[in-house]
């Protein structure tokens, strides 16, 4: 049966997170708010949990799943070959809505999916999100959605979706809007817009003059 704790009560929120930390722990399933949608999370070094997350949506390997972290000195043990730009991206739009699309450790002991030897990271925006990823490291973090349907921005349309799939709801009321996160890759030595989201490229630019757009 799945627990949902309203985070705008200081008492239910302590408890929520609580009790959204020690479900990541046992390799389960929770749904929390960010700055763009409803995310569901799971331990990002739990495969289990990384794989049934990708069955509760009903999405395959060959979409795999990005990772959200608390803090950007989380990156230091995520990434290599992280380029000067990356790090200027990081500085300027980080905690935000900005994806990046980096080489990962090779040593890394996670199944994400078909990533080929990169991780797609963000730092969301969000006390909540940022507070339990703070208290259990790196999540592997997809919107809370069945494939297929809209991105949920309140609590209630993730839990119909996806109902006892998830252990802890964490019910921050409505997220403030749709649009998705951009999304750059940064594994090449320039920079690529892949999603123009919250960020268009003129955006971007600003940081990294020399900012290129996928076809």
């Amino acid at each position: 049966m799945a627990r949902r704790y309203d985070t705008n009560d200081a008492t239910d929120r302590a408890t929520g997170l609580r009790e959204a930390a020690s479900a990541v722990r046992r390799g389960e399933l929770v749904v929390l708010p960010t700055d763009t949608v409803y995310g569901v999370g799971a331990d990002a070094f739990s495969p289990e949990a990384v794989a049934d997350l990708l069955d509760a949506k009903g999405r395959g390997r060959n979409m795999p799943t990005p990772v959200l972290i608390g803090s950007p000195n989380t990156l230091h043990g995520l990434v290599t070959d992280f380029s000067e730009a990356a790090w200027e991206l990081v500085d300027a739009f980080w905690p935000g809505a900005l994806t990046l699309v980096a080489k990962q450790q090779p040593s890394l002991q996670w199944d994400l999916g078909d990533t080929r030897g990169t991780v797609a990271i963000r730092m969301p925006l969000h006390p909540v999100a940022i507070e339990l990823l703070t208290e259990v490291g790196p999540m592997a973090v997809s919107s809370a959605n069945l494939t297929g349907h809209p991105a949920p921005e309140d609590c209630d349309a993730a839990q119909e979706m996806l109902g006892d799939s998830i252990s802890v709801y964490l019910d921050g009321g409505p997220t403030p809007g749709i649009v998705p996160s951009s999304i750059v890759d940064v594994t090449g030595k320039v920079p690529v817009l892949l999603r123009a989201g919250a960020l268009d490229a003129d955006e971007l630019r600003k940081v990294v003059p020399d900012l290129e757009v996928a076809n």
